[in-house]
């Protein structure tokens, strides 16, 4: 209906006139800005690797220096010449203070390990022992021994045990000037610094970061998992690599920018690897295009509303009485909208939910009239029918039961009566203690019969207090509640007492029984509800209706003259204590 309307073609107009150059905007900025952002992150990121190699290239060219330090002492020299000959005193106390002065020389170094070529003999110091001089020589290190001989700076560093916390620097001593090697010099160094030194040059939220060797074999890996041989290593690790560089690498796991920057060849030659995803590279201009979306949406929004406010202001009202019209025409009386304002349509709109008030009231007070004049008759008629119908029914299975010799079910056909007829006798609103009670007897006598020797009852009444007039059926619910709520009808033997008395001109009476009871915060809840001052929730409407039945009936009666109290028992259960002032029963009860 409403296709071609000015409302409509005015927002499709705006819209278009406003998404489309913001969107055009949107996407020619982050072209534009995309690239340069990603160089920026490059830059910086490559600045960050390459002050990492210096950091890292210097630790370990002062580890370096320590195994180099040995030739600055002539006496140890001319020792592992002929270690053997030299075992004097001072000989080998010299060693020892070399030994342990490069065991001490940096922080992470653990243990210091010398291995003569051609004696069989090995120094070791480590720092939770001393300068160790033995004649039993394994070949643990053989192999590493041979990789230091071969390599042109005489050392090598085995990097296998920097998963477990550990590398090995090992270096070929040889006889200078010539090429006989005297022995081997093994460090055991702890990773904490180099770890540290790593973990310094990426976010480990969202980079990752290699430490490769000059062969391209794996020797740190932040992502701490299992790595396959990658092609990016080998173009890493090509005859033509140069000591830094950097590549765009699209593979399976992973879409960015991978670059690197080589250790000095003199300790190690260890690649320092980065790489870089484009999420990363791009998040600044991701950033940007979210604020400029941001701002472009909140402009977007303001003109929408605007031109909505201004169509709206005008064709709402017209709008709202036309479909309130169309809903009277299919005959829905309710007319449900808010002010249309003061000018002319909202005193149209005013007048007409006026006039469908007036015809709704005269409409729903003939329609109850007539519901209640309907149910009046079918009350009327059922009250005529129901008790006398009962009764008479009662009586004929009573006359039945004593024909058959069953007297049981004619005495409980007789205390069903009296409950029946005490209940519905509608004339009497006061009465005497007597009948209460009498009706509460027949009530305990049809449970007793239900639950045998599982139930037990007493009613302890003094003669003074049966003739005191009382509120029909006052203790009728409080008893029921306890069957309800109270009596589990388990192993356990229910047990309920019913005390009367005149004191001080008041009656007392009391409902005593051996239930569950309740919590102290329920029993709070309830003194509230029966003060109004709380509504439990539906499901338990039911639970306490009846207390809040017989206080009201009290309050209505005698106002504060009288109390309804809820209380646990020490032994378990509940106590329910009512007092009545004697005196004002009188006058309510000749009323």
């Amino acid at each position: 209906m409403f296709k071609g309307s000015i409302r409509n073609r005015l927002i499709i107009l705006l819209l278009v006139v406003t998404v489309l150059p913001f969107g055009t905007s949107i996407i020619i900025t982050y072209y534009h800005t995309k690239e340069a952002f990603k160089d920026l992150v490059v830059q910086n990121n490559s600045n960050l690797l390459y002050q990492g190699k210096i950091n890292m290239e210097s630790y370990l060219t002062e580890l370096n220096g320590l195994t180099l330090s040995l030739y600055n002492n002539p006496d140890f020299i001319n020792y592992m010449r002929a270690p053997h000959k030299e075992d004097n005193y001072l000989t080998l106390g010299i060693v020892r203070n070399i030994l342990q002065t490069v065991l001490y020389a940096e922080e992470n170094i653990r243990r210091v390990e010398i291995s003569f070529a051609d004696e069989n003999q090995l120094i070791t110091v480590s720092k939770r022992s001393n300068v160790v001089f033995s004649n039993t020589v394994t070949d643990k290190y053989q192999d590493l021994y041979e990789k230091a001989e071969k390599s042109p700076n005489n050392m090598y560093f085995d990097t296998k045990g920097l998963s477990h916390g550990t590398i090995y620097l090992h270096r070929a001593l040889r006889n200078v000037p010539s090429e006989e090697v005297l022995a081997y010099i093994t460090l055991e160094i702890a990773t904490e610094k180099i770890l540290d030194l790593s973990t310094n040059l990426y976010n480990s939220e969202n980079e990752q970061f290699f430490i490769l060797s000059s062969e391209g074999e794996l020797i740190y890996n932040s992502m701490n998992t299992v790595m396959e041989e990658e092609e990016w290593i080998q173009q890493i690790v090509k005859e033509d690599v140069v000591a830094h560089d950097q590549f765009e690498w699209r593979g399976d796991d992973f879409h960015g920018v991978i670059m690197y920057e080589q250790i000095s060849p003199t300790v190690g030659g260890w690649l320092l690897v980065k790489r870089v995803p484009y999420t990363s590279l791009y998040d600044n201009a991701f950033t940007v295009t979210k604020i400029n979306i941001l701002f472009g949406v909140v402009g977007l929004t303001l003109v929408i509303l605007s031109t909505l406010f201004v169509s709206f202001k005008i064709t709402s009202p017209i709008r709202v009485l036309m479909q309130n019209i169309k809903q009277v025409e299919k005959g829905d009386m309710k007319v449900q909208f808010d002010s249309l304002g003061k000018d002319e349509i909202g005193v149209l709109g005013e007048r007409f939910k006026q006039m469908m008030e007036k015809i709704n009231h005269l409409i729903n007070r003939e329609y109850r009239l007539e519901i209640e004049n309907k149910t009046n008759q079918l009350r009327a008629l059922q009250s005529q029918i129901n008790p006398h119908f009962l009764y008479n029914a009662l009586q004929s299975i009573g006359t039945v039961a004593l024909k058959n010799n069953v007297p049981q079910i004619y005495t409980l056909i007789t205390h069903l009566s009296k409950i029946m007829r005490y209940g519905m006798n509608m004339e009497e609103e006061i009465v005497p203690l007597k009948k209460e009670i009498n009706y509460i007897r027949a009530f305990f006598l049809l449970q007793k019969e239900r639950f045998a020797n599982r139930f037990e009852y007493e009613l302890n009444i003094e003669e003074e207090a049966m003739d005191v007039p009382v509120p029909k059926m006052i203790l009728q619910p409080i008893i029921e509640n306890y069957f309800k709520h109270g009596f589990d009808g388990g192993n356990e033997i229910g047990s309920i007492t019913v005390e009367g008395s005149v004191e001080d001109n008041e009656l007392i009476l009391i409902v005593k029984d051996n239930g569950v009871g309740v919590s102290e915060q329920r029993l709070l809840d309830i003194y509230r509800h029966l003060k109004n001052e709380v509504r439990f929730p539906k499901e338990n409407d039911g639970t306490h209706i009846g207390l809040k039945n017989v206080y009201m009936r009290l309050k209505l009666y005698y106002g504060e003259s009288a109390s309804l109290k809820v209380d646990n028992r020490k032994e378990g259960g509940w106590i329910v204590t009512i007092s009545i002032p004697t005196s004002s029963t009188k006058e309510v009860g000749m009323k």
